[in-house]
């Protein structure tokens, strides 16, 4: 009988150390990111992954959100392709308690999920596609918030690298795609306000392309003195690859836009890239990070990887706009005070001051505004013989 009454009282007590277990571990507040990770040479979903990461160390080490409840990122795959983009976000809208979608670098895949997010009504927080139309849209309530360069911004600050080397007849050179058309939009836009600058030729090309050398000859053809590139790093990369075997075709200055930065573009570049005049906009690098939450990141990153040097990591501007839009997403959460995707879309509106790595922000969207930088954060850079993007003039 006392061994029975050992066994009863060992099980209840048993019994009450789970309860206290479960009460101690409440569900997890879970984050979506739909990111491009199989894409070849790419880095940025890679970079995105790794800034979220760190900013829900950091949430979860201080108490996650909620009174305790911890914050998990659920990773899906889009391969680049808008349909499996769509897919994902049907998938994390079916997942209870996921408040919102992070998506990355491809503009074109993002611009076909604005409809679906909608339908959902899923916050869709993008931290690198610059498309304009991913926030300027007829949608309202509109669900995108923006934590990114934009083209609108971005096009005006490229001619006016034009105008500082004294050149006034340019070449685009753009993707047959969303972010391509974005692109153009944005440069006739930007050209009106600059009329000592022609563009003489635009060319399109499509994803994939064996041979970017044609494009580039055609552009020289029709007088540029200087090319903006609008690519991605592999085509980028195999332009770049082209000219250096091809040392009678002239070397004009290129302006690039910054979808060369989501992968190794220096290594597949080879060492003709150095000897370019070749430069790349950007908003954000860690040479020009806010000192206090760059030193908090740091040690973060320390813990996360085991090694601290943050000067070295690739897709820089992935990095730190997904560790700021993190830390926005879970002020935001705990300002709603629930998991409800549309309390959680009103509060992203009300936030208040965040000291981020990016910059302080003040209130980083309004209902009138979406967009959490501003041209202010825009400047150009080159990559260093290690790879490393250095903004120019530092």
């Amino acid at each position: 009988m006392k061994t029975g009454l050992r066994h009863f009282c060992a099980l209840v007590f048993g019994f009450l150390v789970l309860a206290r277990m479960a009460q101690a571990a409440p569900d997890p507040v879970l984050v979506g990111f739909d990111g491009a990770y199989l894409l070849k040479n790419s880095t940025s979903a890679q970079a995105i992954e790794l800034g979220l990461k760190a900013a829900i160390h950091e949430i979860n080490q201080a108490g996650g959100v909620l009174d305790g409840r911890m914050i998990e990122l659920v990773t899906k795959d889009n391969r680049s392709v808008p349909a499996r983009g769509i897919a994902n976000l049907e998938d994390f809208a079916a997942m209870q308690d996921l408040v919102a979608v992070i998506v990355g670098r491809f503009s074109p895949i993002i611009l076909q999920q604005i409809e679906k997010t909608h339908e959902l009504q899923m916050p869709l927080l993008d931290v690198w596609g610059a498309a304009d139309g991913i926030i300027d849209h007829s949608f309202d309530p509109s669900f995108t918030f923006r934590l990114s360069l934009k083209d609108g911004w971005a096009m005006p600050a490229m001619l006016e690298q034009i105008k500082n080397k004294n050149i006034t007849k340019i070449g685009a050179l753009l993707p047959n795609s969303g972010w391509g058309r974005s692109n153009d939009n944005a440069l006739a836009a930007a050209l009106s306000h600059m009329p000592g600058i022609e563009l003489v030729e635009s060319v399109w090309y499509n994803w994939g392309e064996r041979d970017m050398l044609q494009y580039y000859q055609l552009l020289m053809g029709a007088g540029a003195q200087a090319i903006l590139l609008v690519a991605n790093d592999i085509e980028a990369a195999l332009l770049v690859r082209q000219l250096s075997a091809t040392p009678r075709v002239p070397r004009v200055p290129i302006i690039s836009h910054w979808g060369v930065t989501g992968g190794d573009m220096r290594s597949a570049s080879g060492p003709g890239l150095l000897e370019l005049d070749f430069s790349v906009v950007q908003t954000f690098g860690f040479s020009k990070a806010m000192s206090g939450p760059l030193q908090t990141f740091q040690k973060t990153l320390g813990e996360l990887i085991g090694n601290d040097d943050f000067a070295t990591l690739e897709s820089p501007v992935g990095v730190g706009h997904a560790y700021d839009m993190m830390h926005l997403l879970a002020m935001a959460i705990d300002k709603a005070n629930s998991t409800d995707r549309l309390a959680i879309r009103d509060a992203l509106e009300n936030l208040g001051v965040h000291h981020g790595l990016v910059k302080t922000y003040d209130r980083p969207f309004t209902p009138e505004n979406h967009e959490a930088l501003g041209p202010e954060q825009v400047f150009f850079a080159k990559y260093r013989d290690d790879g490393v993007l250095v903004p120019i003039g530092q």
